[in-house]
């Protein structure tokens, strides 16, 4: 339905952990938007992640889930991104039905010269020069496909700009926040990670309307540049200029639900919102998945995993640690 401002007050709140599909058909927008917490909190307490760390997987986590949402019965997708940085691995994948996990592997040493005193640094800086990967799994109903951004010291945000642009041809806007918040229970600060998102896409029936200048070409002579202005849609240009307008509190703050952050966005055009998606933390790891791993090891590779008579297995995502009798792989 078309929210207005009475009809938004009487909405039920998507909540923590809960995608709000919505589009806005003046502008010819589609988008989602989210905030996500226990979920959130839930991946990242699992690991003793410096904050910074925290902060730039959180981001990662935010992202893949509003891309990964449009999955529909089954699938998955995957964002991986392999770089030189502090940070030289972050993985999220996110599974049709709203199951997200995620892992960063770092240099503590390194992030510790990267972040400020309060523990902050920029993703862009964090994770330096590399690949973004970006992976649909389809299952069954579809095939795989991956597409390929170059880091370059450039934020997530711009990463998934670039994304959309070279590899899906769609304009994309993307905002992110995260933030670590304090509450008091029972007389005791409690500490919990925050984030939320929001992306909107530029999809007119016209094909010829979502039409975006070409990346410049690798012969382009030093300090050339292509003036997009004059070649962007007034509809999207509005769309672009309201997101803009969006402050990192109201991106995670849990008394500014994103329906109401979404009507104070698009009010003056009329914004509908559809059902939400849910969101939880949740492995895909099983005794089972690791025994099946370990089936296909040689007698050698076998003989080299044992430690103290047994074979020991950890996640690297969730940290549940699985322990086998070697005599199983004989």
């Amino acid at each position: 339905m078309t929210m207005s401002m009475h009809e938004t007050s009487r909405l039920a709140p998507a909540g923590d952990d809960a995608v709000r599909p919505f589009s806005v058909d003046a502008l010819d927008v589609r988008g989602r938007a989210i905030q996500m917490g226990p979920a959130l909190d839930d991946i990242l307490r699992r690991h003793a992640y410096p904050p910074a760390v925290s902060r730039l997987l959180a981001e990662a986590i935010v992202l893949t889930v509003l891309l990964g949402s449009l999955l529909r019965s089954e699938g998955k997708l995957i964002l991986q991104a392999q770089t030189n940085g502090a940070v030289d691995l972050l993985v999220v994948d996110y599974r049709a039905g709203g199951a997200v996990r995620g892992y960063a592997r770092f240099d503590a040493a390194a992030v510790a010269e990267v972040a400020d005193d309060e523990g902050r640094a920029q993703s862009g800086t964090l994770l330096g020069d590399g690949t973004l990967a970006m992976t649909i799994d389809r299952g069954t109903t579809g095939g795989r496909y991956q597409g390929l951004v170059p880091l370059d010291g450039t934020s997530l945000e711009d990463a998934a700009h670039t994304y959309f642009r070279q590899s899906e041809q769609i304009p994309t806007r993307v905002r992110l926040a995260v933030a670590e918040v304090q509450t008091r229970d029972k007389g005791k600060i409690q500490r919990r990670w925050r984030a939320g998102g929001v992306i909107v896409q530029f999809l007119p029936d016209a094909l010829e309307r979502r039409r975006r200048p070409d990346l410049p070409g690798g012969d382009a002579p030093p300090g050339y540049a292509i003036d997009a202005e004059d070649e962007v849609d007034e509809a999207w240009r509005e769309a672009m200029a309201d997101m803009d307008t969006i402050a990192d509190d109201e991106l995670i703050d849990p008394a500014v639900p994103v329906e109401e952050l979404l009507y104070r966005l698009f009010k003056d055009r009329g914004v509908r919102v559809y059902r939400t998606a849910p969101v939880k933390s949740e492995c895909s790891c099983s005794r089972e998945k690791v025994a099946n791993l370990l089936a296909t090891f040689t007698a050698e590779e076998i003989a080299a995993s044992v430690e103290d008579a047994a074979i020991s297995v950890t996640c690297e995502f969730c940290g549940e640690r699985y322990r086998f009798d070697p005599q199983e792989f004989q």
